[in-house]
C-alpha cells in the first residue's frame, strides 16, 4: 500500500495517542488550576478502538506509536493496550509520555508488555518550584520513577524539561549535571503556545541558546551526540566525557516542520496532522472499516500546512491558519 505521505512529500510513521485528558498533575502550561472540564468516559477511546486504528495503518507503514495524555498511567491496565499495540505486526517501537508519579508501580509491568522506552517531565529539581510549576507535585516521587524505569530495563530514558523564564531557567546547569554520570537524556523544550498565546506565555518564552549559554559560564565544552533510537526533533549534545546527553527541541524559534513525521490521535478520537493547527477529523465511527480509517488519515495529511507559524504568535503577527484552542492535556503531549 501507498505510505502515508503529505502534499510536502514528508513521509509519516509515527502516531502519538492520547489515551486519557485526565492527569494527577496541573503544571502550568499545560492546563488551567480550576475549571477544566474532562471528557466523560465513554467520550473516551477504547483500548479495543486504538488497537483498530493502529492494525489499520500499520500496513501503510506505521511503525512507531506513543502513549500520551493527559497523564497515561492514570488510565486503568495501560499495559494491556501496550501489549495489544506490541502486537501489531510492523509496529517496531512503543514509548511512553509521563510525569512518573506512577511509574513506580508500573514500570515492570510495562516493560513486560512490550514498552520500548520512556520520557519523563521533570520541570524542576527543587521540591517547592517542582510543586509551583505542578500545582502540588512531589519531586521525589519522579526520582523514585526514574529509578524503577531503569531498574525495569526501559532504555533510553528522556527527561523532559520546558524550560521557563524567570520560573526554571536557573536550573539548567543542574539539570545537565545529571548526565555526567548517568545514561540519561535530558531535553530542553520551548514553552509553546498550545492552546494559549497570551502575553503570559510570551514573557515566559525562553529561546533555547540560553543553554548552550550555561554550559560556557560552566566551563563545560560540548560536542555532538547521536542517540540509539529514533530521529526526532532534538538537537542531541554531550557535555565532553559525560555518559548521558542533553537535547534541545525548540519548535518555536527553530521549526523542525520539514522534518515532521508524526500524526496525533486524541483521547476522543480526533485525527491531528499538526499540533498547533485547529484542524481535526473524527475516526471514531470509522475503526471497524480498516479502508475508511486508511482514507481519513490519508485526507487529514492531505489538508497538513507546511509548518506551523508559532514564531508568528510570539510577534503577535497574522497566520494563515486557525491555531488550537484545546489545551496541550487535551491533545496529547
Amino acid at each position: 500500500m501507498e505510505p502515508l505521505t503529505d502534499p510536502f512529500g514528508r513521509l509519516h510513521d509515527y502516531l502519538r495517542i492520547s489515551v486519557t485528558d485526565r492527569c494527577n498533575l496541573r503544571c502550568i502550561y499545560c492546563m488551567p488550576a480550576e475549571g477544566m472540564q474532562f471528557q466523560p468516559q465513554d467520550e473516551i477511546m477504547s483500548y479495543e478502538e486504538i488497537t483498530a486504528v493502529v492494525e489499520a495503518l500499520a500496513p501503510l507503514g506505521l511503525s512507531k506509536v506513543r502513549l500520551t495524555g493527559g497523564e497515561p498511567l492514570v488510565r486503568k491496565d495501560l499495559e494491556q493496550l501496550v501489549a495489544m499495540l506490541a502486537a501489531i505486526p510492523g509496529i517496531e517501537d512503543i514509548s511512553l509520555t509521563t510525569n512518573g508519579l506512577m511509574l513506580p508501580a508500573k514500570a515492570a509491568l510495562l516493560k513486560q508488555a512490550g514498552l520500548t522506552r520512556v520520557n519523563i517531565s521533570l520541570d524542576s529539581l527543587k521540591q517547592d518550584r517542582f510543586s509551583m510549576i505542578t500545582r502540588g507535585g512531589d519531586v521525589s516521587r519522579v526520582l523514585k520513577g526514574i529509578e524503577a524505569a531503569h531498574a525495569a530495563g526501559v532504555s533510553p530514558i528522556k527527561l523532559n524539561v520546558v524550560l521557563m523564564k524567570g520560573i526554571n531557567d536557573d536550573e539548567i546547569k543542574d539539570f545537565i549535571s545529571l548526565t555526567l554520570d548517568s545514561p540519561l537524556n535530558v531535553r530542553f523544550i520551548e514553552y509553546m503556545p498550545i492552546g494559549s498565546a497570551s502575553d503570559s506565555w510570551r514573557q515566559t518564552y525562553l529561546p533555547l541558546e540560553t543553554v548552550i549559554e550555561a554550559c560556557t559560564a560552566a566551563g563545560w565544552s560540548t560536542e555532538e551526540a547521536e542517540l540509539p533510537s529514533g530521529n526526532g526533533p532534538s538537537q542531541n549534545r554531550r557535555v565532553t566525557g559525560a555518559r548521558g546527553t542533553f537535547g534541545l527541541i525548540h519548535p518555536v524559534s527553530e521549526h523542525f516542520c520539514d522534518n515532521c513525521n508524526r500524526l496525533r490521535l486524541t483521547a476522543d478520537g480526533h485525527i491531528k496532522a499538526c499540533l498547533y493547527w485547529a484542524d481535526e477529523y473524527n475516526v471514531r465511527p470509522l475503526v471497524q472499516d480498516p479502508a475508511a480509517v486508511q482514507d481519513l488519515f490519508r485526507r487529514a495529511l492531505g489538508n497538513k500546512p507546511h509548518n506551523h507559524e508559532m514564531a508568528l504568535a510570539l510577534e503577535k503577527k497574522a497566520q494563515s491558519h486557525i491555531p488550537t484552542t484545546r489545551r496541550m492535556s487535551q491533545i496529547g503531549g
